[in-house]
């Protein structure tokens, strides 16, 4: 039998393989250079650290794709990930058509299908996962429909970190090399011998690092959180930001002088007279040299110990002009692999005088072993003259960066090949969050799940979706209607869905089948005062598919009623709620090969038939919930020896005027294929 091995195993080794690549230039090997003329028909030259692709256009004539050499080595460790995935395509081509692949994603398969499923030359494990592949996009980390011949793309970028709008040709590379084993093994093997990993007294991955992401994911909560404790300067560049408002420069100052008279020849101080102010220009340091300063006298106090860390935090990088901002530090953020930099830069004059003023006094104990990596130049008596800048490996320069502003100053490739960037993706932070609207409540949660899917479905951009931070809740995680509308719905409106009114769907219709323009969320009251329509607001809501939810627990620990009897493959359920963790319990049991996370990637998306925003967790998702929620729910232990916990709230069975939810969970788990028969019979 074929086997179709586990792709979401697949898609995190080459990710755990990835992170430990530090980013460096190499010369890519002789074999590549001399057996590669030409990618998919189009010329390729080779410079030392990079490669220069010549395509055809049609009305441009020649035009030039400019590769770094790190993108061969990254597409390399993809190769195997991309063959599978096209195996798995193959195999899915056979079950369903074309078509019908762009739809499945979140359903499930028919009876028709699901037997041609079964008829395959397939083992169990491999049919199982082949219905993951269809059905659950999460689980492979796809973006695009099967169907498409790029489908690939989203999954590779995202395991590699890459930023897709400016690295995608990397998955091209990746669909080159796939059928080239010796080359893929000559391009890893010649970066692991021109550059070893050496033991490091800074961690270089970490010391200049870019925290990027969609608005509200918590970039600088997490800087917060890693920085808790530490040294911190803090910054945020915008359009105006220079090079003196970040480094230094001279400003005018008031001091206070003797009021000084002339009495023959000697100037003389003029007694009982009040002192004078006068403006002089003195030099300020500013966030980058105050940073820097600290950092080195850190080093001094240390002696012989390890010195403390010194963070230098810039919000929103590429709000400013960094090319500008930074001038000839750009040199400086080249480090060696020891963290301090490889290029020092002459002070001038100025900054000479200041620097030379701030580090009088000290003395570097480790002054010997720094100087060695300078062939025994004397840099550290130079950086304590003031006579250059050198970062040490104790600065460490954060910064965040939101990927959906619309800067006029974009970062270029030579700035960004500098940093370790840090993707931080939209997650559920399990605040409880709640929207207020029209006295009623909402998950926020699924808010954003189901307003995100509708940002890519308008537009195939990661940037414009909504993490969990956008809207800060207030101290009762309550996001209120003034919030929601001001904040949310106008940045929907004004940003994402401004140019996609028509990609919207029924976003914002309103009742009468008419466009919710955003004037449309306000009145204006007789006072003269301006009030939120939470009416509007609400529809917004409901035309996304929510359900209020209520700020208490649904009682779901009902009896089943006394004239039906529910079974789960024969076994009697006596309690509503009990019903769906019965099922999961029941799955465990027939798939005992199965981790505790591979369950729980199977029946997470059976929450859309829940009223809350889960039903499977894991340990730590568990850990960080409210207490009231994490308790009321029902532990399973898998056969890795770890447990999943299963929701037992939002659960109905024939409720009046309500989602009946248990109902629904029945008909998807009958439908899934997945051995279990749930059964209800009246009693007569």
């Amino acid at each position: 039998m074929n086997e179709l091995r586990d792709l979401n195993q697949i898609y995190r080794f080459a990710n755990e393989r990835i992170e430990q690549y530090d980013g460096k230039d190499f010369v890519l090997p002789t074999l590549l250079k001399d057996t590669v003329k030409e990618i998919n028909s189009n010329r390729i030259t080779y410079n030392e650290f990079s490669a220069i692709i010549e395509t055809r256009g049609y009305q441009n004539g020649v035009l030039k794709i400019y590769l770094p050499n790190q993108w061969f080595y990254i597409a390399s460790y993809f190769t195997d990930f991309y063959n599978e995935l096209q195996k798995y395509k193959k195999e899915a081509l056979k079950v369903v058509s074309k078509e019908r692949l762009k739809e499945l994603n979140g359903k499930v398969l028919s009876d028709e299908e699901l037997s041609r499923l079964n008829a395959l030359s397939l083992d169990e494990s491999s049919k199982n996962n082949l219905i993951k592949f269809i059905t659950d996009y999460s689980w492979w980390f796809g973006a695009k429909t099967i169907d498409r011949g790029d489908f690939y793309v989203s999954p590779i970028l995202s395991s590699a970190r890459l930023v897709n709008a400016s690295q995608s040709y990397v998955a091209d590379l990746c669909a080159f090399l796939a059928d080239k084993t010796e080359l893929v093994q000559a391009i890893i093997g010649q970066e692991a011998t021109v550059f070893k990993i050496t033991d490091i007294e800074a961690n270089k991955s970490y010391i200049q690092q870019i925290f990027y992401g969609a608005p509200g994911t918590g970039k600088s909560f997490t800087i917060n959180r890693d920085t808790k404790g530490e040294d911190v300067i803090r910054t945020t560049f915008h359009p105006d930001t220079d090079y003196s408002s970040f480094v230094g420069a001279y400003k005018p100052t008031t001091i206070e002088e003797p009021v000084m008279t002339v009495i023959g020849t000697k100037l003389v101080p003029v007694e009982n007279a009040k002192p004078e102010k006068k403006i002089v220009y003195e030099f300020v340091s500013q966030a980058f040299l105050q940073a820097y300063v600290k950092a080195w006298i850190k080093y001094a106090e240390a002696g012989d110990d390890k010195p403390k860390k010194q963070y230098l935090v810039i919000e929103e990088i590429n709000r400013g002009n960094c090319a500008q901002i930074f001038g000839d530090l750009f040199q400086l953020l080249d480090r060696n692999d020891k963290g301090f930099s490889d290029y020092p830069i002459t002070a001038d004059a100025d900054m000479k005088k200041q620097l030379k003023g701030l580090f009088e006094g000290y003395h570097i104990e480790d002054k010997k072993a720094i100087n060695a990596l300078y062939d025994g130049r004397d840099v550290i008596g130079e950086v304590l003259n003031g006579d250059i800048l050198l970062l040490p490996n104790n600065l460490y320069i954060w910064a965040t960066m939101n990927t959906s502003d619309q800067s006029l100053f974009p970062i270029d490739s030579a700035f960004k090949r500098r940093w370790n960037w840090r993707y931080i993706p939209i997650s559920n932070r399990n605040e409880g969050y709640k929207i207020a609207v029209n006295s009623n409540y909402y998950d926020w949660w699924e808010f954003l799940e189901a307003i995100n899917a509708k940002i890519w479905d308008a537009n195939h951009s990661e940037d414009k979706k909504l993490g969990y931070f956008f809207a800060k809740a207030d101290g009762d995680n309550i996001i209120d209607a003034d919030l929601f509308v001001g904040k949310v719905i106008f940045y929907l409106w004004n940003d994402v869905f401004k140019d996609f009114i028509d990609e919207s769907g029924d976003i914002f219709n309103d009742e009468d089948g008419s466009k919710l323009s955003f004037d449309k969320f306000y009145e204006t009251l007789p006072s003269g005062e301006t009030k939120v329509v939470e009416k509007k607001a609400e529809q917004l809501i409901k035309n996304l598919g929510l359900e209020p939810i209520t700020s208490e627990l649904i009682s779901t620990n009902d009896d089943v009623n006394t004239l039906s009897v529910i079974k789960v493959n024969g076994i009697e359920v006596k309690k509503i709620n009990a019903i769906p963790y019965t099922a999961i319990e029941e799955y465990v049991r027939l798939n005992s090969d199965k981790s505790a996370q591979d369950v729980i990637d199977v029946w997470a998306p059976f929450k859309k038939y829940s009223m809350r925003s889960w039903i499977v967790a894991n340990k730590q998702e568990i850990e960080n919930m409210d207490a009231r929620y994490a308790n009321y729910s029902y532990e399973i232990k898998c056969s890795d020896g770890n447990s999943l916990w299963v929701n037992k709230d939002g659960w109905m069975h024939n409720p009046m005027n309500q989602r009946d939810t248990i109902r629904e969970f029945i008909e998807a788990v009958n439908e899934a294929g997945f051995g279990i028969n749930i059964t209800e019979d009246n009693i007569v």
